[in-house]
């Protein structure tokens, strides 16, 4: 759990920019969107494909001529 407490003269606004970066950093915001729903099990394969396609297709040099 992310926790950020406030220092000496910190603003809030400062405070509350640590306090997303720690967040981000820890992945909360991806875990809690993956487990907001259930996914079959023949699903999550075939996202895990489509994802895995997408980024071999991204890495694939063009060839340009």
């Amino acid at each position: 759990m992310a926790e950020v407490t406030l220092q000496d003269g910190e603003s809030l606004e400062s405070a509350l920019r640590r306090f997303k970066r720690k967040v981000q950093q820890e992945d909360i915001i991806k875990e809690i969107k993956r487990h907001s729903y259930y996914l079959k099990p023949g699903e999550k394969k075939r996202t895990k494909a489509a994802l895995a396609r997408k980024r071999n297709r991204k890495k694939r040099p063009r060839d340009s001529e």
